[in-house]
């Protein structure tokens, strides 16, 4: 495929977008070829020159001609990409003979990038094909391929910058620095089902560990508990953790929200898909929850009364989670300052489920906290009429309190959650604005 385009950005941009990489994530790679080679394909590490005693013109002549033996082992940075390590060299080299080519030709440095992000580094490479905004293809670039020493913030927000600069370039306009909650919503999404027992739980502990600085200095194991770790990696995925802190204990994370101003100590608070619900194990249900944070999630929706989030190293993995509003282990809320996004849906109260002129329930305790729900089945989901007068409670079981009464022909709406007691189902229902368990042997499906 030969090269189009009159100058080096401008052939490099063509290249990678014909072999399928989105425009956010071709401006994303290029800012990383930027900060490494200048986008020169011939360019040797700075600090190799003196060492070598060579320049770029000379080293590549005399790679080229076998001259100098030791391309493949002399630990410098060369290339667009400045591949370094020796296998990696080594691949490089023999791919460029293969095709009969300078070891500094652009092109044949091209295809070899494309190659080796397909084959080696399949993760990156899907980033690069479907990147919402420019920092997060640039920190997949950062953090998984080019790995160097430097990782910190301020290098990642650098490297965006340039790719920034390419994308306004060739495309116009700067809307991938947008910061939007259904990013952070669909990166959470994009991991459910990862987990300890397979494995597949480490490319999140290994997003997070490659981010620097570490929290506190601290590499997560694969053993640890990693709630927040999670949280954390949805930021570092997406490149938002100029809005969004990164920790890997849930205390420490709360912390870092209020530094920033996006903590809401309520725990009444109504909360929008991509804010950061914390959870307190030890509440008692009683008044603010003001304890130790326990686990951490990331909001999904809010429908009525119900709110879903998306946890990691829920039961060792990533799952969904269903809690009513203002419900009972509720320790706070991180709200991150991201872009107004006219496609999220505002949380809103449930629609009454039938004419307010009649009487629906008998209000016992409105106040009280409720549990959730530890199961889910789709099927489930549905709007319900209760074939006579039916309490829910804050959880399964006759022996939570009593929030309210639902009077026979009472219509509610269950989302698939539920609870089991004694072999039989509750479901966790809303109402208006409560929710609350019942006993599902009294509901008839509509």
């Amino acid at each position: 495929m030969a090269l189009t385009g009159k100058t080096n950005d401008e052939k490099i941009w063509n290249y990678l977008k014909s072999n399928g990489f989105n425009e956010f994530g071709t401006a994303g790679l290029m800012g990383n070829l930027y900060a490494e080679s200048g986008l020169k394909p011939t360019n040797l590490q700075n600090s190799s020159e003196k060492k070598l005693g060579l320049t770029d013109d000379t080293y590549t002549a005399a790679v080229d001609n076998g001259d100098y033996q030791n391309f493949v082992k002399d630990g410098a940075g060369y290339g667009l990409a400045q591949w370094t390590y020796w296998s990696r060299k080594q691949k490089l080299l023999t791919f460029v003979r293969a095709k009969k080519t300078s070891i500094g030709d652009m092109e044949t440095q091209l295809a070899f990038l494309v190659k080796e992000l397909k084959q080696s580094y399949y993760s990156v490479y899907q980033i690069l094909r479907t990147a919402g905004s420019v920092a997060e293809a640039s920190n997949a670039v950062l953090l998984q391929f080019e790995r160097p020493a430097d990782q910190s913030t301020a290098v990642q927000k650098k490297r965006a910058s340039y790719g920034q600069n390419y994308y306004e370039k060739f495309v116009g306009g700067t809307k991938s620095m947008s910061r939007k909650r259904s990013e952070i919503v669909a990166q959470a999404q994009s991991w459910i089902g990862c987990k300890e027992a397979d494995g597949s739980h480490k490319k999140i502990i290994d997003l997070y560990n490659n981010h620097k600085p570490l929290a506190r200095g601290y590499k997560v194991k694969y053993t640890d508990a990693w709630c927040a770790t999670f949280a954390s990696a949805c930021a570092i995925a997406k490149g938002y953790t100029d809005i969004i802190p990164t920790e890997c204990g849930c205390d420490k994370l709360i912390a870092l929200f209020q530094t920033l101003g996006c903590w809401v100590e309520n725990d009444a608070y109504v909360p929008s898909p991509g804010d950061y619900i914390f959870y307190d194990w030890q509440d008692s249900g009683v008044g603010d929850n003001k304890g130790s944070s326990d686990h951490v999630g990331v909001v999904e929706k809010v429908e009525g009364a119900l709110i879903t989030v998306i946890e990691g190293n829920y039961s060792n993995a990533v799952k969904r989670r269903s809690l009513a509003v203002n419900g009972k282990y509720i320790r706070g809320f991180g709200v991150p300052k991201y872009d107004k996004e006219a496609s999220v849906k505002p949380a809103t109260p449930a629609a009454p489920s039938t004419p307010a002129t009649k009487k629906k329930y008998v209000l016992k305790n409105g106040s009280a906290k409720v549990g959730y729900a530890t199961s889910r089945n789709n099927s489930l989901a549905g709007t319900y009429v209760t074939t006579s007068d039916l309490n829910m409670r804050t959880g399964a079981g006759t022996g939570n309190t009593v929030i309210l009464t639902l009077l026979e022909g009472a219509e509610v709406k269950c989302y698939g959650y539920y609870s089991t007691k004694d072999g039989v189902k509750w479901y966790l229902v809303a109402i208006d604005k409560y929710a609350g368990f019942v006993n599902s042997k009294w509901l008839k499906k509509k």
